[in-house]
């Protein structure tokens, strides 16, 4: 019998994620937004005018990516560009009074959700539950930091213990 990547906690990660993110879309798009824009908006309400790559850096993701979502956002009045004071060639990006009243939303829809997903869940594992997956996203992140190589090594070679 191979490998059962269905008894793996990736796999369940990776579904609940997954599930995560159809509720959190479905969710959002009642407040005319899409994954991705209510952590912008977030971003941008805990900070205030940051540059693209600020940005960029905060949510994790390339440049290109907050370039595309800032244009988008822009298009629907929930932020706006200005040239950096000292600056001109550096944009900012604000909050407009829309992505404000945007913001308590898209706190609605988190609190709901965090609801829904921690039903019958009590404080003592809510809490366990959060310190794990804050280990997972390290590990995770120290792996990719790394290049995968350490690990990508250790599945290419064989399994000395077996023989």
């Amino acid at each position: 019998m191979g490998f059962d990547h269905r008894r793996t906690v990736t796999h369940r990660l990776s579904q609940a994620a997954h599930a995560y993110r159809v509720r959190a879309g479905s969710r959002l798009a009642r407040v005319d937004l899409h994954i991705g824009q209510d952590a912008l908006l977030k971003a941008l309400d805990e900070a205030d005018g940051q540059s693209m790559s600020d940005l960029a850096t905060t949510l994790g993701v390339q440049p290109p990516t907050v370039t595309k979502m800032i244009s988008r956002l822009a298009a629907q009045d929930y932020v706006e560009r200005r040239a950096a004071v000292g600056d001109g060639r550096q944009a900012l990006v604000f909050l407009t009074e829309r992505g404000r009243r945007a913001v308590d939303l898209i706190d609605k829809v988190w609190k709901r959700i965090e609801k829904d997903a921690l039903a019958g869940i009590d404080d003592k594992d809510r809490k366990r539950l959060r310190k794990l997956l804050r280990q997972v996203a390290q590990n995770l992140g120290a792996a990719a930091r790394e290049g995968d190589h350490a690990a990508d090594e250790e599945e290419a070679a064989p399994d000395v213990a077996a023989t």
